[in-house]
Protein backbone atom coordinates (compact mmCIF):
# COMPACT_ATOMS: atom_id res chain seq x y z
CA UNK A 1 0.00 0.00 0.00
CA UNK A 2 1.42 3.36 -1.04
CA UNK A 3 -0.03 5.88 1.44
CA UNK A 4 0.64 9.58 0.91
CA UNK A 5 0.15 11.86 3.91
CA UNK A 6 1.10 10.40 7.28
CA UNK A 7 -0.24 13.20 9.52
CA UNK A 8 -0.63 11.42 12.89
CA UNK A 9 -0.06 7.94 11.44
CA UNK A 10 -3.60 6.62 11.80
CA UNK A 11 -4.11 5.54 8.20
CA UNK A 12 -0.68 3.90 8.01
CA UNK A 13 -1.44 1.88 11.15
CA UNK A 14 -4.97 1.03 9.96
CA UNK A 15 -3.62 -0.12 6.58
CA UNK A 16 -0.90 -2.14 8.31
CA UNK A 17 -3.58 -3.75 10.49
CA UNK A 18 -5.48 -4.82 7.38
CA UNK A 19 -2.29 -6.33 5.97
CA UNK A 20 -1.73 -8.18 9.25
CA UNK A 21 -5.22 -9.66 8.93
CA UNK A 22 -4.34 -10.90 5.44
CA UNK A 23 -1.17 -12.50 6.87
CA UNK A 24 -3.28 -14.14 9.57
CA UNK A 25 -5.77 -15.49 7.01
CA UNK A 26 -2.91 -16.90 4.92
CA UNK A 27 -1.48 -18.62 7.99
CA UNK A 28 -4.84 -20.15 8.90
CA UNK A 29 -5.44 -21.38 5.33
CA UNK A 30 -2.01 -22.95 5.09
CA UNK A 31 -2.12 -24.46 8.59
CA UNK A 32 1.09 -22.66 9.55
CA UNK A 33 1.74 -20.84 12.78
CA UNK A 34 1.76 -17.11 12.20
CA UNK A 35 5.00 -15.31 12.96
CA UNK A 36 3.61 -11.85 13.77
CA UNK A 37 6.71 -10.11 12.42
CA UNK A 38 7.00 -12.07 9.17
CA UNK A 39 5.28 -10.39 6.27
CA UNK A 40 5.69 -9.74 2.60
CA UNK A 41 3.00 -7.06 2.79
CA UNK A 42 3.98 -3.48 3.49
CA UNK A 43 2.68 0.05 3.80
CA UNK A 44 4.97 2.72 2.41
CA UNK A 45 3.84 5.92 4.11
CA UNK A 46 5.01 9.24 2.67
CA UNK A 47 4.94 12.70 4.16
CA UNK A 48 6.70 15.96 3.49
CA UNK A 49 7.43 16.36 7.21
CA UNK A 50 7.49 13.33 9.51
CA UNK A 51 7.75 14.79 12.98
CA UNK A 52 9.85 12.84 15.45
CA UNK A 53 6.97 12.21 17.89
CA UNK A 54 4.81 10.87 15.04
CA UNK A 55 7.61 8.67 13.77
CA UNK A 56 8.28 7.38 17.31
CA UNK A 57 4.59 6.58 17.82
CA UNK A 58 4.41 4.65 14.54
CA UNK A 59 7.66 2.79 15.17
CA UNK A 60 6.53 1.76 18.67
CA UNK A 61 3.18 0.43 17.43
CA UNK A 62 2.70 -3.37 17.15
CA UNK A 63 2.06 -2.92 13.39
CA UNK A 64 5.38 -1.13 12.82
CA UNK A 65 6.91 -4.15 11.05
CA UNK A 66 4.39 -3.59 8.25
CA UNK A 67 5.25 0.10 7.83
CA UNK A 68 8.11 1.84 6.08
CA UNK A 69 8.26 5.63 5.90
CA UNK A 70 9.69 8.01 3.37
CA UNK A 71 10.05 11.73 4.04
CA UNK A 72 9.67 14.23 1.22
CA UNK A 73 7.06 15.66 -1.09
CA UNK A 74 5.01 12.90 -2.68
CA UNK A 75 5.29 14.66 -6.04
CA UNK A 76 9.05 15.24 -5.88
CA UNK A 77 10.69 13.33 -8.74
CA UNK A 78 13.26 11.69 -6.43
CA UNK A 79 10.55 10.50 -4.03
CA UNK A 80 8.45 9.15 -6.92
CA UNK A 81 11.50 7.25 -8.19
CA UNK A 82 12.09 5.77 -4.71
CA UNK A 83 8.45 4.70 -4.48
CA UNK A 84 8.62 2.97 -7.87
CA UNK A 85 11.79 1.20 -6.80
CA UNK A 86 10.14 0.12 -3.55
CA UNK A 87 6.98 -1.13 -5.28
CA UNK A 88 8.62 -3.01 -8.15
CA UNK A 89 8.84 -6.36 -6.32
CA UNK A 90 5.25 -6.39 -5.05
CA UNK A 91 2.60 -8.37 -6.92
CA UNK A 92 -0.29 -6.20 -5.73
CA UNK A 93 -0.15 -2.45 -5.23
CA UNK A 94 -2.92 -0.30 -3.77
CA UNK A 95 -2.51 3.50 -3.65
CA UNK A 96 -4.09 5.85 -1.09
CA UNK A 97 -3.70 9.57 -1.81
CA UNK A 98 -4.32 11.65 1.31
CA UNK A 99 -1.78 14.46 1.53
CA UNK A 100 -2.12 18.02 0.19
CA UNK A 101 -5.72 18.17 -1.04
CA UNK A 102 -5.29 20.91 -3.65
CA UNK A 103 -6.30 20.16 -7.23
CA UNK A 104 -2.80 20.50 -8.69
CA UNK A 105 -1.12 18.40 -5.99
CA UNK A 106 -3.64 15.57 -6.20
CA UNK A 107 -3.48 15.63 -10.01
CA UNK A 108 0.32 15.28 -9.85
CA UNK A 109 -0.01 12.44 -7.31
CA UNK A 110 -2.47 10.66 -9.60
CA UNK A 111 -0.11 11.03 -12.56
CA UNK A 112 2.77 9.74 -10.44
CA UNK A 113 1.18 6.85 -8.54
CA UNK A 114 -2.00 5.64 -10.27
CA UNK A 115 0.07 3.81 -12.92
CA UNK A 116 1.51 1.66 -10.09
CA UNK A 117 -1.90 0.22 -9.19
CA UNK A 118 -2.04 -3.46 -10.08
CA UNK A 119 -4.94 -4.91 -12.04
CA UNK A 120 -7.83 -5.63 -9.69
CA UNK A 121 -6.54 -3.21 -7.06
CA UNK A 122 -7.46 0.39 -6.27
CA UNK A 123 -6.29 3.96 -6.27
CA UNK A 124 -8.16 5.71 -3.47
CA UNK A 125 -8.32 9.50 -3.54
CA UNK A 126 -9.38 10.68 -0.10
CA UNK A 127 -11.47 13.71 0.82
CA UNK A 128 -13.21 14.39 -2.47
CA UNK A 129 -16.11 15.59 -0.33
CA UNK A 130 -14.23 18.88 0.14
CA UNK A 131 -15.80 19.97 -3.14
CA UNK A 132 -19.30 19.43 -1.72
CA UNK A 133 -18.78 21.26 1.59
CA UNK A 134 -19.13 24.97 2.27
CA UNK A 135 -15.98 26.92 1.40
CA UNK A 136 -15.43 27.81 5.06
CA UNK A 137 -15.56 24.17 6.22
CA UNK A 138 -11.76 23.95 6.05
CA UNK A 139 -10.47 27.32 7.24
CA UNK A 140 -6.77 28.08 6.89
CA UNK A 141 -6.35 25.41 4.20
CA UNK A 142 -5.36 25.86 0.57
CA UNK A 143 -8.07 23.49 -0.66
CA UNK A 144 -11.73 24.38 -1.11
CA UNK A 145 -14.61 23.68 -3.46
CA UNK A 146 -13.22 23.93 -7.00
CA UNK A 147 -9.67 23.23 -5.78
CA UNK A 148 -9.95 19.76 -4.35
CA UNK A 149 -9.22 16.04 -4.79
CA UNK A 150 -12.57 15.63 -6.56
CA UNK A 151 -11.76 18.20 -9.26
CA UNK A 152 -8.33 16.61 -9.75
CA UNK A 153 -9.84 13.14 -10.02
CA UNK A 154 -12.34 14.28 -12.66
CA UNK A 155 -9.54 15.85 -14.71
CA UNK A 156 -7.42 12.72 -14.37
CA UNK A 157 -10.27 10.44 -15.44
CA UNK A 158 -10.86 12.60 -18.51
CA UNK A 159 -7.14 12.23 -19.36
CA UNK A 160 -7.57 8.45 -19.10
CA UNK A 161 -10.69 8.56 -21.30
CA UNK A 162 -8.68 10.33 -23.99
CA UNK A 163 -5.95 7.62 -23.83
CA UNK A 164 -3.28 10.08 -22.69
CA UNK A 165 -1.91 7.94 -19.85
CA UNK A 166 0.05 4.69 -19.66
CA UNK A 167 0.53 2.17 -16.86
CA UNK A 168 3.94 0.96 -15.64
CA UNK A 169 4.08 -1.64 -18.42
CA UNK A 170 3.47 0.98 -21.11
CA UNK A 171 -0.10 -0.12 -21.80
CA UNK A 172 -2.98 2.33 -21.97
CA UNK A 173 -4.16 3.00 -18.42
CA UNK A 174 -7.71 1.93 -17.58
CA UNK A 175 -9.71 2.51 -14.40
CA UNK A 176 -13.33 1.83 -13.59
Amino acid sequence: IIDTGIAHGGSAIMNASCLALLDYCDAVKSGNVLDPTATSRKVLALDIDIRSHQKDAILSHPMAHHIDMLEGSSIDEQIVTQVYDYAKDFKTVLVCLDSDHTHLHVLEELKAYAPLVSKGSYCIVWDGIIDDLPADAHPNRRWEPGNSPKTALHEYLSMIDSNQLLDVKGDTLRFE
